[in-house]
């Protein structure tokens, strides 16, 4: 078995809950969507990634690891494509994992809940795509939340953000993940304002009123993008 890796490397992860701790990170080639903050683009392109087996993955994960390390990292693209791959690899060996989804691919989830430690699940917004948003894209989102919880995961819902985001739509997706997850003290939104930063210098204020209107809902945090701060991958 084998799967389309684009990249593998050590660095500090630079958004959400494990911001700041030292992670390998491991990116999938293939993406399901086309949202129009993505940052590798480039990673959306199956064809982008090379054929790497659980051995191979294994041997360069060893070979970027550092003292400080805290878990692997896979992210995309979108690596709940690779399902499988990642299922037989956290069964070979056990490390500490985080997967960065964007929470569209429910039964895949299920395989390797019982794996990971930590999940960050992206709640994508309408004005997040240039060709439709997909109806039932929100009851996917919310169903492998409730599948990653009931499993243990520690788990964070992260939105994406733009100066155009309007901050009543923020605060109905709030309330509408409280009422659809299980266990909503479980599960903390992250606020990400869409890099570059440079955005937000007329537009602050927007992000104090989208995390107090978030707030009545949900523990809120607003995290930037800080490895691209630290310009580091």
């Amino acid at each position: 078995m084998n799967a389309p890796v684009m990249e593998i490397f050590s660095s500090i992860q630079g958004e959400g809950l494990l911001i700041g701790r030292r992670q390998i990170f491991v990116r999938f080639a293939g993406c399901n969507l086309n949202c129009m903050y993505c940052d590798t683009p480039e990673s959306r392109d199956i064809a982008a990634g090379d054929k790497t087996t659980s051995k191979d993955l294994l041997r360069k994960i060893q070979s970027v690891m550092t003292p400080d390390f805290h878990s692997i990292s896979f992210t995309g693209g979108e690596p709940l494509l690779q399902a499988n791959f990642i299922k037989k690899f956290l069964k070979e060996n056990q490390f500490k994992s985080l997967l960065e989804t964007n929470g569209s691919l429910p039964k895949e989830a299920k395989k390797i809940a019982g794996l990971i430690t930590h999940a960050s699940v992206d709640i994508k917004l309408p004005g997040h795509f240039a060709n439709g948003y997909a109806n039932d894209l929100f009851d996917r989102e919310m169903e492998v939340i409730n599948i990653l919880i009931s499993r243990g995961v520690n788990t964070y819902c992260k939105v994406v953000v733009l100066p155009s985001t309007k901050v009543d739509s923020l605060g109905l997706i709030a309330e509408s993940i409280r009422s659809e997850i299980s266990d909503p003290s479980k599960v903390p939104m992250v606020i990400q304002p869409a890099s570059p930063l440079e955005y937000w210098i007329q537009h602050s204020p927007r992000l104090f009123k989208m995390s107090e209107i978030a707030g009545e809902q949900l523990e809120v945090l607003t995290i930037p993008q800080v490895h691209k701060l630290l310009h580091v991958r």
